[in-house]
Order: structure tokens, then C-alpha cells, then sequence
């Protein structure tokens, strides 16, 4: 009998196409990771990548834990100060160790001293509180005597802790590009005066008008015009009985005005005079310190 020859199998030249599929879908893969690393929502990526840093680079607080119910520990406590809060709760008083109290004790010894007032700053702190109060009263008796003025918008009055200023409209006190006072102006000039007699203020009248210029023989400029205005309510106060050792007649011509020049209604607040009454500041060595033209610079 003969021998059966053995079926030699084909070969298969396909097996490429497996490790091709294998290579295709980690290449899918791949590409997939990229575009969700593309992506990625750069808040949540910080908030995880500041939460990995802060758990791996803080050390632990603390290497044992704390039992609940059990003894509550507290690194300043004394050993004999340990009490079971599982009986009955307790609030926990922790002393201070000496270096933490001897800190502290300084701390209050230096805030004494930054708050601690000497006998001058006592002084001029009741200097002020007394210039304050003496402003306020004499405010209080103007507004009573001009109070009719006051409402019609004529007179203005503004205060501060060192001075008052009467401030009135040139139209109540002198006729147009003049400086005689109108009979109106000498009334209520003489009820400023009454209050005036009766205190050791100082007092300057200042003259302003607007800027339309003047050139007559008597008045060559604003200056000379707004220097007039405010001399004449001076005398007038002189001769109500103010003692002139203690007024001033300042002229500012229209280099100070309160509202645009750009129309009459404006015009007519810059043409104005403003007596301003100054505290007087009482057994004080530095009495130039207190000089009025200061006081409205540093105030």
C-alpha cells in the first residue's frame, strides 16, 4: 500500500492586515487623547492642578488623628487641663504661654504710648474745640439778624471749625461800577457790625467782581474797584464801633469767581463781598500758625 502524501497548507499572505488594524486603531486612539488634551477646560485643569501641588507639598497638621467623643488635645493645654468632652461639653480655656503674654503685653505698652496725648496736644485739642464752638455761636446770632437774606438767596453763610464767611451779592451793597453803599446795604451792614463790636475776632472784608473790565478816572481797574467795596464796608464797620486793629479790607478783583463769566447770572455771583470772621486762638505761643491765610491753605 502507498504511502499518502500530506496536504501542504496554503500560506496566508494577509496577516499584515492585522497588525495594520492594530496600528490604525492605537493611531485613532491617539489622536482621540490629543483632541480631548485639546480641549481640556483650563479652570478645572487649574483647580486639580492646584489641589495635586497643595496635597503633595503641605506637610500633614497633624500625625495623630483626632477622636470624636474622646479627648480633645490643644498644643498650648496643660496635661492636667485635658478634660473629656464626651461627659459633658465644656469650653476649652487655653493660657498663654509667657513669650505670647510678654508680646502682647509690649504690644498694649506701645499702643498706649501712640495714643497718649501731652499737655500741648491737650491744649490745642480744647483750642480747637473752643474756636469751634466760637465760630458756631457767632454763626448762629448772623443767621438770626439776616435771616430774611439768608432766604431770598442775597447773603450766603459758610462755616468751618476756624473761620465764617458772610457771603453778600454786590447788587444789595453798590450801585453798577461803583463803591458808595446803597441805603439798604448800610441796614443790614449795621446789624452785622452790633455783632461784630461785641467780639475780638478778627475780621476781613474781601471785595470781588467779575471780569468785565473797568477804565474810569476813579476806578483804573478791577482792582482798584473790588479794593474800594470791601474798604467801605470796613468803615462802615469802623464807624458802627468795630475796632479796625482787628479788620482788613482785601480787594481780589475778578481773579476769584465762584460761577462761569459767560453769563449775566454768573457775573452776578462773582460780583460779591465776603466778610469772613476768624477764631481767635487764645494763649497759644505759635499764634502764626492760626493766621487766616493759612488755615484756608491747610484746610
Amino acid at each position: 500500500m502507498g504511502r499518502k502524501s500530506l496536504h501542504e497548507e496554503h500560506e496566508n499572505h494577509e496577516r499584515w492586515l492585522v497588525s495594520y488594524a492594530d496600528f490604525i486603531t492605537l493611531l485613532f486612539a491617539f489622536f482621540v487623547v490629543m483632541y480631548s488634551i485639546s480641549s481640556v477646560n483650563e479652570g478645572k485643569y487649574r483647580v486639580l492642578s492646584d489641589s495635586m501641588v497643595s496635597a503633595f507639598r503641605n506637610p500633614t497638621s497633624s500625625l495623630e488623628p483626632i477622636q470624636i467623643g474622646e479627648l480633645v488635645r490643644s498644643p498650648l493645654m496643660m496635661p492636667d487641663q485635658i478634660n473629656d468632652v464626651s461627659e459633658r461639653p465644656m469650653p476649652i480655656i487655653t493660657p498663654m504661654l509667657p513669650s505670647v503674654q510678654q508680646e502682647n503685653s509690649s504690644k498694649e505698652t506701645s499702643d498706649k504710648d501712640i495714643i497718649e496725648w501731652t499737655p500741648e496736644d491737650i491744649a490745642t485739642h480744647q483750642a480747637f474745640n473752643k474756636a469751634e464752638a466760637e465760630i458756631n455761636e457767632i454763626a448762629g446770632h448772623v443767621e438770626e439778624q439776616l435771616d430774611d437774606l439768608i432766604n431770598d438767596g442775597i447773603v450766603n453763610i459758610k462755616r468751618n471749625k476756624f473761620w465764617l464767611e458772610v457771603e453778600i451779592k454786590s447788587s444789595l451793597l453798590f450801585p453798577s461800577g461803583g463803591s458808595d453803599l446803597v441805603p439798604d446795604a448800610i441796614v443790614a451792614l449795621d446789624k452785622l457790625a452790633k455783632i461784630f463790636v461785641g467780639v475780638p475776632n478778627r475780621i476781613h472784608v474781601e471785595g470781588f467782581t467779575d471780569n468785565q473790565p473797568i477804565n474810569t478816572v476813579i476806578y483804573p481797574s478791577n482792582w482798584e474797584l473790588s479794593s474800594a467795596r470791601a474798604a467801605a464796608v470796613v468803615r462802615l464797620f469802623e464807624q458802627s464801633g468795630v475796632n479796625p486793629d482787628r479788620m482788613a479790607a482785601i480787594g481780589h478783583a475778578e481773579f476769584h469767581p465762584i460761577a462761569e463769566n459767560m453769563t449775566e447770572g454768573g457775573r452776578a455771583k462773582n460780583r460779591r463781598v465776603v466778610v469772613v470772621i476768624v477764631a481767635t486762638m487764645e494763649n497759644r505761643q505759635d499764634q502764626r500758625v492760626y493766621d487766616f491765610e493759612l488755615l484756608k491753605e491747610n484746610t
